[in-house]
């Protein structure tokens, strides 16, 4: 600070009246919050409300905040305070100042009569060495950050001091972090040269498989040059019909090598075991619940005494996995391990990658390049497909004119290319297949059907639709549900069990001769590959449809289609590439091609381009959503081409008096909270929103025209998650659905609230760079809200989110409809709609962003440069660890 001068009356500063100030991040002003004051300066300003652990402070809602502020003259002169006035608050007007100390709950009532308090205060002298005693209230209004400027004039300077105070209620503050947040210590590699071998689970007597699946070791060589980072020739130049294999099994290295690297981030150190039922002993891993890691039957671990670990002359053990029950493995090493066991020993665990599903994936992606060109680059000829469509009964519904257009394509169809079915969200693409399949079931006696998914969940559900409709009764020796040994009997509903194959409640796939009567099968992607390590013979099915195809890898898709297809054989693909992809976790990987479907790939061919009902059919009547909750997704992704075909009347019953806009069922609710991490968890969460969420849940809940079941709730963070679903059970409302994009993908909800989580700008760019949270992936974006039939309601930072193209749409989408609430808005963007939706206004900070280690642990650092080696995955980030292992 400069040396003071002095004005005359003249020169005097006049206070003028109070501003306005748009969204201050905490993050961004930590540095001037915890200034520490020089006593050397002529004026000497006390910090106000100062950060307690690098966090605002906090106040109960509804109640006063005060803090002392000292003006403290440190010159032998006297030096003028022009004034003290507060620039702005936000909220408006909820910071006031005071020379009184402000009365308390149990001053009498002279006290409070006698208080006087403004927004500026009038000039004085301050004599030498004087210190003067300014109060800062704050009348919190609602909950959030509040925030305020505060301008000190005095002599020739101004001196500002920033304000910022969190507003909670009694939930936000239960959730508070126990433990600060601190970068978990990296964890020493657990190197095994030699191991004991440990005890497989014994297997029953069973047949061998006809076609036996290969190793599929990564080459070293290969192995090398992916782990230095460099990129073979084989995937440099793109994918073409010569390099088919080559390409795609590289593709795969990475991702293998990845995940390898990923599965060592759950190694464990120091940890016990305990001898179990005088054969195994039993470890508990956190996260083993939830599938972090996953481990199942048959799956092996290494350990090692922790005292032990840094002789590598001792080899480690081998321990197999005989028994999952929630958190806790049983292991069976040898029976020397056992032996000199002591349940107080410490042990140092390492966590291995179970290589089936990456060796079933080399192996489609070997045979898919004996499939002819129709099939992988099919193209334009002179001659186009033209195929005749029969008479369509419908048996399971009225159907739309699209729908029943695609049904006679398939069934008119004699084989490659497949047949496309792009149904963009709600618009019946599943009711469509399913009517396919019942069509062949009952008119095509020859037809044999396989019927694939990505997961259980979704294999499931086709069959329920199936077995559904009331028209056609299925016998149980007519339709399979193919289910993987690994799958966990309990994960199974109970009326289709009839349907699946099973011996002391482990699943199995039967002989050939048993597969090859069904009329029907149905399967996962991967599972497939049992049909054809039975050696169910090459065109035998005569249709495969595979569906949610957008979210499988090209070499999953290959699983089916490379083993089971001849020219003839009818493939339906089923989905839309505008939704999210498949789940990738190598970021090289997924820029070279393995995150872009099979589905998504032949539909930028020129062949599919077209829109030729031939080769594609696109679905565009919506059934799912109130016609306002579609406008928007509509426009930005499918060419305003859907039509809102949902007959609701029912926002108004379910809205819970919510809406300030009665017609117009989409409410973005703006709040500053704080999004915070604790102990040594890299995940985020924010608590004010949490509590915001439970608000609006209750209020949907409180007139009884809504259950629990009704509602949804989405949050792109895991710990985001764990909090909401903490609150919930607390408050005895478990039955809410809770979880990341990913998990509400196929589903929908009447009522899906959104959290963003978000509240400061720097992570918000690192959650641009690595595709995490909502920002930057257009895709997650779209499913997110396309789940709600009668109510969206978005809860965040609206001075954060509306950096993204299409969140800023969805803001002033509901601003423009009278539609929102909340905190102060941002300023209004003007959108390059013809440049990839650019804002034309740099929206984010010119400036390098400050990143610090912190924010990144168990990443190489290098404080010259950002961190450019972290994973970027088109994962779910919530499963994901949100970009942390």
């Amino acid at each position: 600070m400069s040396t003071f001068g002095y004005k005359s009356d003249e020169e005097r500063s006049v206070i003028g009246g109070k501003a306005e100030i748009g969204f201050l991040d905490f993050e961004e002003e930590r540095s001037v919050c915890s200034y520490i004051p020089n006593e050397e300066d002529p004026i000497v300003i006390s910090v106000p409300f100062p950060f307690v652990d690098g966090k605002p402070q906090s106040a109960f809602v509804g109640d006063t905040a005060v803090d002392l502020m000292t003006i403290k003259n440190t010159t032998s002169e006297p030096v003028d305070l022009w004034s003290v006035h507060i620039f702005a608050s936000n909220p408006e007007d909820s910071f006031t100042l005071s020379l009184m100390e402000p009365p308390s709950a149990n001053s009498n009532a002279d006290s409070v009569g006698g208080f006087l308090e403004s927004f500026s205060l009038e000039d004085r002298m301050l004599q030498p060495g004087e210190i003067l005693k300014v109060w800062l209230s704050c009348k919190t209004k609602e909950m959030g950050l509040h925030t305020s400027v505060v301008y000190f004039d005095a002599g020739d300077e101004r001196i500002e001091r920033l304000v910022f105070l969190l507003v909670e209620d009694k939930i936000s503050q239960s959730l508070a972090s126990k433990k600060p947040f601190s970068k978990g210590r990296k964890k020493e590699k657990f190197v095994v040269d030699t191991y004991v071998a440990g005890s497989r689970p014994g297997r029953k007597a069973n047949r061998a498989y006809k076609n036996r699946l290969p190793r599929y070791d990564i080459p070293k060589d290969i192995r090398d040059l992916l782990e230095s980072k460099k990129i073979p020739d084989s995937i440099e130049g793109g994918l073409t019909k010569k390099n088919y294999a080559s390409y795609f099994k590289t593709l795969v290295m990475m991702e293998e090598i990845q995940l390898e690297e990923d599965m060592r981030s759950y190694d464990m150190e120091c940890i016990t075991m305990r001898k179990r039922a005088n054969q195994f002993l039993s470890m508990v891993v956190p996260g083993l619940a939830e599938r972090r890691p996953s481990l199942v039957h048959g799956d092996y671990i290494f350990a090692k005494l922790a005292s032990e670990q840094y002789d590598h002359a001792i080899p480690a053990y081998q321990g197999f996995v005989h028994r999952v029950e929630a958190d806790e493995v049983f292991l069976k090493f040898d029976p020397q391990f056992h032996f000199c066991h002591k349940d107080e020993d410490l042990y140092n665990v390492h966590f291995t990658y179970n290589r089936l599903n990456m060796r079933r994936l080399y192996q489609a992606v070997e045979a898919a390049e004996k499939l002819g060109r129709e099939f992988l680059f099919p193209q334009v000829t002179s001659r186009r497909r033209n195929i005749k469509t029969p008479h369509l009964v419908p048996i399971s519904g009225t159907l739309n004119e699209k729908q029943m257009l695609s049904i006679k394509k398939i069934l008119g169809c004699r084989g490659a290319p497949p047949y496309v079915i792009h149904g963009p969200p709600g618009t019946g693409k599943t009711s469509t297949v399913v009517e396919a399949i019942l069509q062949l079931y009952k008119n095509h006696r020859n037809a044999f059907i396989l019927v694939c998914a990505p997961s259980n969940s979704a294999a499931d559900y086709v069959l329920e639709k199936l077995l559904g409709q009331k028209a056609i009764k299925f016998q149980d020796d007519e339709i399979f549900r193919l289910n993987a040994s690994t799958r966990p009997y309990e994960d199974v509903k109970p009326e289709i069990m009839r349907f699946c194959l099973f011996d002391e409640l482990i699943f199995k796939c039967p002989p050939v001769q048993d597969l090859m009567r069904y009329k029907i099968i149905i399967s996962t992607y991967m599972s497939a590959c049992l049909l054809y390590a039975e050696d169910v013979v090459r065109g035998h099915f005569s249709h495969i449809f595979l569906d949610e195809a957008g979210q499988a890898s090209e070499p999953e898709t290959m699983i089916p289609i490379s083993h089971l297809c001849t020219r003839e054989t009818v493939v339906v693909l089923a989905g839309d590439p505008m939704q999210l992809g498949p789940v990738i976790y190598s970021k090289e990987a997924e820029d070279y091609g393995l995150g872009k479907s099979y589905l998504e790939r032949l539909s930028e061919s020129e062949l599919y381009s077209f829109g030729d009902d031939n080769y594609l059919t696109k679905l565009v009547r919506n059934y799912r959503c109130h016609p306002h909750i579609l406008h928007l997704p509509s426009k930005l992704f499918y060419e305003g081409e859907l039509i809102a075909c949902k007959d609701d009347t029912t926002s108004l019953m379910v809205s819970g008096d919510i809406l300030p806009n009665k017609d117009f069922p989409v409410l973005f609710l703006g709040i500053q909270g704080c999004d915070e991490r604790e102990g040594n968890n890299p995940s985020w969460f924010n608590r004010i929103e949490v509590s915001k969420v439970i608000e609006v849940v209750k209020r949907l809940t409180a007139n009884g025209n809504m259950t629990e079941e009704d509602i949804g709730i989405i949050t792109p963070y895991r710990q985001q998650v764990l909090k909401i679903k903490q609150t919930l059970e607390s408050i005895n409302m478990p039955e809410v659905k809770v979880g990341s994009v990913e998990q509400f993908q196929g589903q929908e909800k009447r009522v899906i609230i959104i959290s963003t989580v978000r509240s400061t700008i720097k992570h918000n760019e690192f959650d641009r760079v690595h595709c995490l949270g909502f920002l930057s992936n257009h895709r997650r974006f779209n499913v997110a809200i396309t789940r709600a039939i009668s109510l969206l309601v978005i809860i965040g930072n609206p001075h954060i989110i509306s950096k993204d193209y299409y969140w800023h749409k969805l803001l002033w989408y509901c601003v423009d409809n009278s539609s929102y609430l909340g905190c102060s808005l941002p300023e209004r963007m003007e959108l390059d709609d013809e440049n990839n939706g650019d804002l034309q206004e740099n929206s984010l900070p010119s400036e390098d962003v400050a990143w610090d280690q912190d924010s990144f642990p168990d990443v190489p650092w290098d404080e010259d440069s950002f961190p450019s080696e972290l994973p970027k995955p088109g994962a779910d980030e919530a499963e994901w660890s949100d970009g942390w292992k």
